[in-house]
């Protein structure tokens, strides 16, 4: 029965993880603010809201039972790395995942409105975010496993900055924009990276922890997130030279 959920779970998590991937693309190459920018957008969204759910019940169900979740991987992994990449990191993914979805959905429709951004579940986010980062590195370093300690600097840095942020009284236009960005790109580099280093391990385990299936998401959604920064910052600029000229 334990089995057969998860089971579920995984294809649940793999086609709403599909979908994401897909919707993700149209926000970030199409016309910002169109209706097909604001379309495409919430799909992503509740895809991945779903996506990181599906994977915090994976996540908790491979605390539970390691090997009973993953019978595949019995004689290749031991029970402690099972429950450290499956449980331990999937569950601080998952949960990243939510937060930054979460955030940067409630950025784009609150806008810089910040006494509507500064709820209780926003706050609870940044806050567990940083905590199961501590835990995922605590367990890295117990198990020798620089990855999962890499993955918690990310999400201690997500916590911290988002808090950061939702201090700050006025944001300006350019301030949430900035952090819109920075969010739903980040979930959408948190599906890619699920897709190639959990998915490796069912097709090519040995390729599970490479250094190379973290870095190709990160990798082209940094580049992602720094052209919106600049393009951002450089319709910023020609605004405030169009309402000097216009004075």
């Amino acid at each position: 029965m334990e089995l057969l959920l998860f089971h579920t779970l995984v294809i649940a998590h793999i086609l709403t993880g599909a979908t994401g991937a897909i919707a993700f693309w149209v926000p970030v190459i199409g016309r910002k603010g169109g209706v097909n920018h604001r379309k495409w957008g919430q799909v992503f969204t509740i895809a991945l809201l779903c996506t990181g759910l599906f994977a915090l019940a994976m996540s908790l169900l491979s605390l539970w039972d390691p090997l009973g979740t993953h019978p595949q991987l019995e004689g290749r992994f031991d029970e402690v790395f099972v429950r450290g990449f499956f449980g331990h990191l999937m569950l601080c993914a998952a949960v990243l995942t939510i937060n930054l979805t979460w955030y940067g959905w409630l950025l784009v429709r609150h806008r810089g409105r910040q006494a509507l951004n500064r709820t209780p579940v926003m706050y609870a986010l940044q806050w567990l975010t940083i905590g199961a980062s501590v835990n995922c590195a605590a367990q890295g370093w117990l198990m020798g496993e620089k990855l999962l300690i890499g993955l918690a600097v990310v999400g201690v840095a997500t916590g911290a900055t988002n808090l950061w942020f939702l201090a700050k009284d006025h944001p300006t236009r350019e301030d949430w924009l900035k952090e819109h960005v920075k969010a739903l790109v980040g979930a959408g580099i948190s599906v890619y990276t699920a897709f190639m280093a959990f998915g490796s391990v069912r097709v090519f385990p040995e390729l599970a922890l490479h250094p190379v299936m973290w870095a190709i998401p990160l990798s082209v959604g940094l580049v992602i997130i720094i052209w919106h920064r600049l393009a951002i910052d450089r319709a910023a600029r020609l605004r405030r030279a169009g309402a000097v000229q216009a004075a």
